[in-house]
C-alpha cells in the first residue's frame, strides 16, 4: 500500500502527529529512568508521576518546531505538588517513557484541574482538536498480531515522524462539550481513541481524582497484548487559538484492589 491514507488513519497529512509524542527520548538514556511495575498486589504503589521531586525524567516534546510550546511549571498548587500547564496557542508535551506489568499493576491514578474549558474546541473536527487538559497512553502491540495494512501504515508513519511512533494510543481528556464516557477516534488518526473523563467547567478550579484501569482500556480498544509504554500530559492550544492552565499531579499505578493514593 503506497498511499498513507487508509482505513487506519492520514499519517502524511497529519499536522498534529497526536499519538506520537516521546520522540526525542526513545533510544536514549531516558530509557534507564523506566518504572518497572513488578510489585504484587498490596504493595506500594509504583510513582511515575511525583512533582515535589522535580521533573526528571519528564522532558518537554515539541511536535512541530513551528508550533509555539507550552510553559512547564513545577509548583505548589494549593497544597498539592503539581506540574503547570501554561498553553496559549501552543501546543509541547511533558511526557516520559514507562514500563509497567499491567498483571499486577494495571490501574492509573492522578490528579489533575483546569482553570476552565475550552470555548472554541471540537474534537470531531481537526481545526477543534484541543484540550484544557489531556493524558496521553502510548501503547506497544506484538508484531505477530499487527496486519499488514497496520505494518504497513506504521512503516510510512515511521518514515515521517520517526521511529517511536507507536502502535496506538489513548488519549484521556478535560473535554468542553462531548458527555463524559464518550470514546471516538481522534480527528488525525483512528489509532488514537480519544476518552472524555470530564468535561465542562463545572468541576474546573480545583483538583480532581482519576482512577483508570489501563489494562481494561488498551486490551478492549487495542487487543490483550497492547501494553503501554509512554506517558504524556498537556494542555493544548495550537487549533483554536485559545488560552489554557492547566494541572497534572500524583500519578502512580496501583494492583486492581488498591485504591488510590492521597498525599
Amino acid at each position: 500500500m503506497c498511499n498513507p491514507k487508509g482505513p487506519r488513519g492520514d499519517y502524511k497529512n497529519t499536522m498534529k502527529p497526536t499519538f506520537h509524542v516521546l520522540l526525542p527520548l526513545a533510544g536514549s538514556a531516558a530509557l534507564l529512568l523506566m518504572t518497572s511495575a513488578a510489585a504484587g498486589p498490596g504493595s506500594e504503589p509504583v510513582w511515575v508521576g511525583r512533582f515535589d521531586r522535580g521533573m526528571a525524567p519528564w522532558q518537554e516534546v515539541r511536535l512541530n518546531a513551528e508550533i509555539r510550546p507550552n510553559t512547564f511549571t513545577v509548583r505548589d498548587w494549593d497544597g498539592v505538588s503539581a506540574l503547570e500547564v501554561k498553553s496559549s496557542a501552543s501546543m509541547s508535551l511533558l511526557g516520559r517513557p514507562v514500563e509497567v506489568d499491567l498483571d499486577r499493576t494495571p490501574v492509573l491514578c492522578w490528579r489533575w484541574r483546569i482553570d476552565a474549558p475550552l470555548q472554541s474546541a471540537d474534537m470531531t473536527r481537526r481545526s477543534g482538536d484541543d484540550y484544557a487538559a489531556r493524558l496521553y497512553v502510548s501503547l506497544a502491540l506484538p508484531e505477530s498480531e499487527k496486519s499488514f495494512g497496520l505494518r504497513t501504515q506504521l512503516r510510512i508513519a515511521r518514515s515521517i515522524w520517526g521511529p517511536s511512533v507507536p502502535d496506538a494510543a489513548i488519549n484521556y481528556v478535560w473535554d468542553n462539550r462531548q458527555p463524559q464516557g464518550t470514546e471516538r477516534p481522534n480527528a488525525y488518526t483512528d489509532r488514537t481513541t480519544m476518552v472524555v473523563l470530564r468535561s465542562g467547567a463545572t468541576e474546573a478550579g480545583r483538583w480532581v481524582q482519576e482512577r483508570r484501569h489501563i489494562g481494561r482500556d488498551a486490551a478492549r480498544l487495542y487487543g490483550a497484548s497492547a501494553k503501554p509504554v509512554q506517558l504524556a500530559i498537556t494542555a493544548d492550544t495550537d487549533n483554536t487559538g485559545e488560552t489554557a492552565r492547566a494541572g497534572f499531579a500524583d500519578l502512580h499505578w496501583v494492583p486492581e484492589q488498591m485504591p488510590c493514593v492521597s498525599r
